[in-house]
């Protein structure tokens, strides 16, 4: 257990003094003399002394609760998520209206995704990034479920394959302090520097690298059936998901053997760089799937939505001892009440 003010630990000192002043209210206090109805009541009273020091002693623990609780205690708990979050990065190149996987790529992965988030737990967010030629949130994180059914409804799909851009735009939007601008790492020289900012806004987090893997509380899930074609290196999006221990598990859809096809006036690329998929996984401590069937893709995501549902976090006991010290105030009163027919 550690304690994020333990300044104010100091203040338990002071709990010893109870007892000492309590014994010496009982010491000094006036005797009075009662007249009881009865002998068997007088019996009663003295029978059962334990019963005269039982609220005070409640009342004790309860002051030892709040004081501890001023430090405000934070311990190591396995909870549910509560501010978990999950980017889905879908693939809407044209390509995605492939008829390998029945309907179509596009059709499955929609009817894929909507299942994953009727099974993701109510109190995880989550965004959707789509990406093309470029890559843009179609929906940020949120728990409206609706909302993000008609974030996949609206997909509309284009030309180019921009796989990296999409990662950076799933970190932007997982670290909005950090300053990560997707345009300024695209047309700048210099574009692993951090961007330029407004005077009139902060200068954005630098990033403390850590263990791949590490940042449990965010996710990115990035399904796609081709190869990168413009934008952001997909490996160096990857570098930087690894640095900030987001884990971006990685979904091909589609056949590493696939081949270069017109359509419309256009040509895309209908072949899965699975070897960049797979590394970009490794990169991050996460998971490859290569999903050649709609049932596949659904079974994918209802896996990844069960190692999303909970985690060991350093939680804040402040709640949980005024609680209890409000519990135990409340059944002492209770107690002298009923015994003694006063609080006190």
């Amino acid at each position: 257990m550690s304690f994020l003010w333990p300044e104010y630990l100091w203040a338990l000192l002071a709990l010893p003094l109870l007892p000492v002043a309590y014994l010496w209210l009982l010491r000094k206090g006036p005797r009075s003399v009662h007249r009881l109805s009865s002998l068997q009541v007088a019996k009663l009273a003295v029978g059962r002394p334990w019963r005269r020091h039982l609220p005070p002693t409640l009342l004790l623990l309860a002051v030892g609760m709040l004081l501890l609780a001023l430090s405000r205690p934070t311990a190591l708990v396995t909870l549910p998520w509560t501010q978990s979050t999950i980017i889905l990065a879908i693939d809407v190149s044209l390509s995605m209206r492939v008829g390998d996987v029945a309907p179509s790529r596009m059709t499955a992965a929609q009817e894929a995704v909507k299942a994953f988030l009727a099974e993701v737990p109510r109190h995880v967010e989550v965004g959707i990034v789509t990406f093309a030629g470029t890559a843009q949130v179609a929906q940020r994180p949120t728990r409206d479920r609706p909302s993000l059914s008609r974030a996949i409804d609206a997909i509309q799909m284009q030309r180019g394959t921009a796989v990296g851009s999409a990662i950076v735009v799933s970190l932007a939007e997982l670290f909005p302090d950090q300053g990560i601008d997707l345009e300024a790492m695209l047309f700048r020289p210099d574009r692993r520097a951090r961007p330029l900012n407004d005077r009139n806004r902060l200068p954005p987090q630098v990033a403390q690298p850590v263990a791949p893997g590490s940042h449990e509380a965010a996710v990115v899930i990035l399904l796609t059936d081709g190869r990168r074609t413009t934008g952001v290196d997909t490996l160096e999006a990857a570098w930087m998901a690894a640095e900030r221990g987001v884990r971006v598990h990685t979904v091909g859809l589609g056949t590493p053997d696939g081949h270069l096809a017109e359509g419309e006036g256009m040509s895309y690329y209908l072949q899965l760089d699975e070897a960049t998929l797979r590394e970009v996984a490794r990169m991050t401590a996460a998971d490859y799937h290569q999903a050649a069937t709609a049932e596949v893709l659904r079974g994918i995501y209802r896996d990844l939505g069960s190692t999303v549902q909970s985690r060991a976090r350093e939680t804040e006991m402040t709640a949980l001892l005024s609680l209890v010290a409000a519990s135990l105030i409340a059944l002492g009163a209770g107690l002298s009440l009923w015994w003694f027919g006063r609080v006190g």
